[in-house]
């Protein structure tokens, strides 16, 4: 019952939340049996295709809750959370290259293709254990955070703000991704891990086993929402808020500024790891690509365009944004990053608070229309 308590305290003021939670689970029982259940040839049937572009969308969704945590509510304007993102595909990656076993091109059992094409002896170190799934669902949380913390630590401590700490998340993902880069560091460099067999014994070209991982991409979804609302309505994220409107103050007041924002920041980088490592199985690929600072920049365009500091208006911007993105590079692909571009300005310098904003203000005033013509 404290928990069912607890559950409904936090949603009590959260209609946004519960039309998001509502259509989530909506979506998460109908595409599944669309695709499943309904015959090939049936105007009702959805593709697998489909279900796995929408578990995608769905990634990029947690990823965009993961950055409102630190930008909307914390004031903290990442341009490196792509790097937490690929760090946990690489995790899951790993365990994906391992299960291939000598089903890969040159058939060894123990080293994937492309060191065997490099000429590598022998497994390196630090992709022991990867050959278990809990272990690489660990490192997909682990790596990020622990690397969250230590750039946090010392960017907080040190009272880097502002647009510095902007530069510095940036110049993060760009020195991960040139790392990543070389055949050197063992992660396939530029072309990356792809080639998955298998997850959980389980074939990745199965349909199954798709709508298996669009389902539990949602339920994280759901998750995430709830664990990262629980946080900005408790006392942890009201302080949270009071240093994003005005630290000094807060810290005048006692509080350790430096210590609330990098708990955050930890935690929105762990949840960034656990969006990558739910896309790899999906996409089928990962590369240094994924370190590149546009898709950071890309990502704060997706809460800016949602509405930042109201986590289900990121989730609406990501799905708006990357639905228009599989659109256009399609149709016309040359046009995509100006259309980008000139999105972000308009809702820069016409929508400040994104779409929720807008409907919230169209609501507010006519509400008070209504008001002012009751007598």
């Amino acid at each position: 019952m404290a928990h069912k308590s607890i559950f409904m305290s936090m949603l009590a003021d959260d209609r946004g939340g519960k039309i998001f939670l509502s259509l989530l689970a909506i979506v998460t029982i109908v595409l599944p049996l669309l695709n499943l259940a309904v015959a090939q040839d049936s105007a009702f049937h959805i593709s697998t295709f489909t279900i796995t572009l929408m578990g995608k969308y769905l990634c990029y969704a947690l990823l965009a809750i993961a950055l409102d945590l630190v930008w909307g509510y914390c004031g903290i304007l990442s341009l490196g959370h792509a790097a937490f993102f690929a760090l946990g595909g690489y995790a899951m990656g790993m365990y994906l290259m391992r299960q291939i076993g000598d089903r890969g091109v040159y058939g060894n059992p123990e080293l994937p293709d492309f060191m065997v094409f490099l000429n590598w002896e022998s497994l390196p170190w630090y992709w022991y254990g990867f050959d278990q799934f809990w272990f690489a669902m660990l490192m997909a949380m682990l790596i990020p955070g622990v690397l969250a913390y230590l750039f946090g630590w010392l960017a907080f401590r040190s009272r880097v703000t502002g647009v510095y700490l902007s530069i510095i998340t940036q110049a993060l993902t760009y020195a991960l991704m040139l790392a990543f880069f070389r055949n050197e560091m063992g992660f396939g460099g530029n072309n990356g891990l792809t080639d998955f067999k298998e997850i959980l014994g389980f074939s990745l070209q199965q349909d199954a086993t798709r709508v298996g991982l669009f389902v539990i991409t949602a339920l994280m979804l759901a998750i995430g929402y709830l664990v990262s609302r629980f946080i900005v309505t408790s006392k942890l994220g009201r302080v949270v808020v009071a240093v994003r409107d005005a630290e000094d103050r807060a810290r005048f007041i006692g509080y350790k500024v430096e210590s609330f924002k990098l708990w955050v920041f930890v935690f929105s980088a762990v949840l960034a790891g656990i969006a990558g490592a739910l896309y790899v199985p999906q996409v089928g690929i990962i590369n240094p690509g994924e370190f590149s600072p546009l898709n950071s920049i890309e990502l704060v365009v997706w809460v800016a365009v949602g509405g930042r500091g109201l986590l289900y208006g990121a989730v609406l911007g990501a799905i708006l944004v990357n639905f228009s993105k599989t659109y256009l590079t399609a149709a016309l692909p040359e046009v995509w990053l100006f259309a980008l571009g000139a999105l972000f300005i308009i809702v820069t310098v016409f929508l400040p608070k994104g779409i929720v904003g807008l409907l919230q203000q169209m609501k507010a005033r006519k509400v008070k229309e209504q008001k002012n013509e009751s007598p």
